[in-house]
Order: structure tokens, then C-alpha cells, then sequence
């Protein structure tokens, strides 16, 4: 039996928060709830910025230690280097808590609710369809060394 050097996902994390941006912003376009489209107030707009701002440098932060560790980002292409340093110290996802962030703030930003409510199959999709096929795909290439990184560190926080 060959397997595979990659995580076989379900989806690309980015193509899936992408979607469902998409599809919130049709939602809210054509059956609207809530107070209207790009409409937040100044505290509303702050707080969201914020989560975008934290999010992003999460997530960039978490690639620079890919980079760093001479391996690849995307889950598609064979892992080099098991990566445990940066945010990776507190989480084994910063990168997919990175674009929660970004996604929330964006739906606050946005005053979508529909963007807000896609959030929830977003995060269901993005564990089972990601990052349980990650974490097996992990386990297999670097074994006991994934093993004790996933008893040391949480999933999520």
C-alpha cells in the first residue's frame, strides 16, 4: 500500500474561508439580517480591525516558522520538518486560529450576520475535513516525535 508524503485535506484553508466570505456577502446582499452591509459603528469597526490585525500577524508569524524550519506551508506538499517552535509552542494550528480571527473580525467589520453564522460549518469543515487529516498524516511521517508534540500542546488553545 503506497501512501501518500502529503495531508490529503478536504479542502485548502484558504479557498474555504474565501467561500464562505463569498457566500455570507451574497446572503447578506439578497435575504439580509441585521443592520445592513459595511455598516458597523466606530467601536464595531475598531474591535473588528483588531481581530484582523491579530489574526494576520498570527498567521504570518506561524509561516515564518515554516519557512524557517525549511518546510512547506500548504497541507497539499510533503512535510520536511515537524514545526514546534513560535506560536506553534501554544497551539498546532496558529495558522487556522490566524484566519478564524481575520474571519470574525471581517463578519464585525462587514456587520454580516450571515458571515458570522458560516463561521460555525467553517470551523467544523476546517477539523474534519483539515486538520484531522493533518494530524494523521503528521503522526505516520514523524511518529513518536508528533506523538508527544500533540500530548505537550492543545489542538486549538
Amino acid at each position: 500500500m503506497k501512501t501518500n508524503d502529503y495531508a490529503d485535506v478536504a479542502i485548502k484553508p484558504p479557498f474555504l474561508f474565501l467561500a464562505a466570505l463569498a457566500l455570507g456577502y451574497v446572503l447578506t446582499r439578497y435575504v439580509p439580517i441585521g443592520p445592513g452591509l459595511a455598516s458597523p459603528n466606530g467601536l464595531g469597526l475598531t474591535v473588528g480591525l483588531i481581530f484582523v490585525a491579530v489574526g494576520f500577524a498570527l498567521a504570518i508569524r506561524a509561516i515564518q516558522m515554516f519557512r524557517r524550519a525549511g518546510t512547506h506551508v500548504a497541507p497539499g506538499q510533503p512535510a520536511a520538518a515537524l514545526v514546534t517552535a513560535g506560536p506553534y509552542r501554544f497551539t498546532r494550528n496558529p495558522i487556522y486560529i490566524g484566519f478564524v480571527l481575520v474571519y470574525f473580525g471581517l463578519s464585525i467589520v462587514l456587520t454580516s450576520v450571515w458571515i458570522l453564522l458560516l463561521l460555525l460549518p467553517v470551523v467544523l469543515i476546517l477539523q474534519r475535513g483539515v486538520v484531522l487529516r493533518e494530524e494523521a498524516y503528521l503522526e505516520r511521517k514523524f511518529g513518536d516525535a508528533y506523538r508527544a508534540y500533540a500530548a505537550r500542546v492543545p489542538r486549538w488553545l
